[in-house]
């Protein structure tokens, strides 16, 4: 993380109605998102509802599988270089078998062994969004055989959205633990505590240490 100072500050909990500590509580119980991101969302009654909804109907909810949705979720962290949510985990991804060794590959998924080939072609489509490539009509041709239209337009909705929001938290320098700090709660394994995410982050194979692509 950027040792500059911290952007936008969090919005205070004790001035937070019922219906949005609900949410605050959820994000400190289930994570991904973590309270820090929806505490600077709440400054805005209407991003912080517009971002709720939007990823309650795109991430937890769907037709398109949930551990491809987190895929391509931690693809869009590492090509953008967000370290706050490259950080988090679904654990409902965990629970449907997504394991920490899936994500090793991510940004050499086409070479790799790890995913089949409805993931990569999933993170295909997530590439050419975030990195705005020109797609032929083979690559179009690969993601219709894979997905039907309602899942590429759900998908595409929700790699647009994670990218978006990426793109701004990482220059926000918020960090894990510093809003209803003490829990866990979908952080990747290295980073459950304040001591543990400053060793990983010390680590030479720490992903963010080196150039995405």
């Amino acid at each position: 993380m950027s040792d500059q100072p911290q952007r936008i500050s969090y919005f205070p909990l004790s001035e937070m109605d019922d219906q949005m500590m609900a949410v605050m509580n959820r994000c400190a119980a289930e994570g991904t998102p973590r309270p820090e991101s929806s505490a600077v969302r709440a400054h805005s009654n209407a991003a912080f509802w517009a971002f709720d909804n939007a990823w309650e109907k795109l991430f937890r909810s769907g037709v398109v599988e949930h551990s491809i949705k987190e895929l391509c979720r931690v693809y869009v962290s590492r090509s953008v270089k967000c370290e706050y949510c490259g950080n988090q985990r679904s654990e409902a991804a965990h629970d449907a078998g997504l394991t920490e060794g899936k994500f090793d590959d991510l940004m050499n998924f086409e070479s790799s062994a790890s995913y089949s080939d409805r993931q990569k072609a999933a993170l295909s489509y997530a590439e050419a969004i975030t990195w705005r490539f020109d797609p032929d009509d083979g690559f179009w041709e690969r993601l219709h055989s894979h997905f039907n239209e309602e899942e590429l337009v759900e998908l595409a909705c929700f790699i647009a959205l994670t990218m978006g929001q990426q793109s701004w938290i990482r220059m926000l320098n918020i960090d894990h633990h510093q809003v209803m700090a003490g829990g866990a709660a979908s952080l990747a394994p290295g980073f459950e505590d304040r001591e543990a995410l400053a060793a990983s982050r010390q680590s030479p194979e720490y992903w963010a240490s080196s150039p995405p692509r």
